[in-house]
C-alpha cells in the first residue's frame, strides 16, 4: 500500500507532472539536460526525480558525475496507465536543451 500511496501523491504536483511527461517524450535525459530545459536550480530537480523514482516512474543511472534519468522499465500496468493519461493532458514541455555532453 505504501507505493500505491507514494505513486498517488507523486503526481500531486503540476511540475512533477512535467518532468514525468518530459522524460517520457524525450527517453534518457541527464539531470543536467531537465534543469536547463525547465530553468530550475538542481536541488529543485532532484528532489522532484527522487519522489517520482520513489513512486516507481523512472530509473537513475550514473555515469561520472552524472545521473540519467529514464521511465522504468518494465513498468507496471498501473503507472503505463498513468502516462499514458498524462499525455492526453495539454502539457506545454519546454525543449530539451542539451548541456551534457556524457555519452554510454
Amino acid at each position: 500500500m505504501d507505493i500505491f500511496l507514494k505513486t498517488i501523491s507523486s503526481l500531486n504536483d503540476e511540475t512533477r507532472l512535467k518532468i514525468l511527461h518530459f522524460i517520457d517524450h524525450n527517453g534518457e535525459v541527464c539531470v543536467c539536460d531537465i534543469e536547463s530545459s525547465f530553468e530550475m536550480i538542481q536541488s529543485r530537480i532532484s528532489r522532484h526525480l527522487k519522489i517520482l523514482k520513489e513512486a516507481g516512474f523512472l530509473k537513475v543511472e550514473r555515469r561520472g558525475r552524472w545521473a540519467f534519468y529514464s521511465i522504468r522499465t518494465p513498468l507496471d500496468k498501473f503507472r503505463q496507465s498513468i502516462l499514458e493519461e498524462i499525455s492526453y493532458l495539454n502539457i506545454s514541455l519546454p525543449p530539451l536543451n542539451k548541456e551534457c555532453n556524457v555519452t554510454r
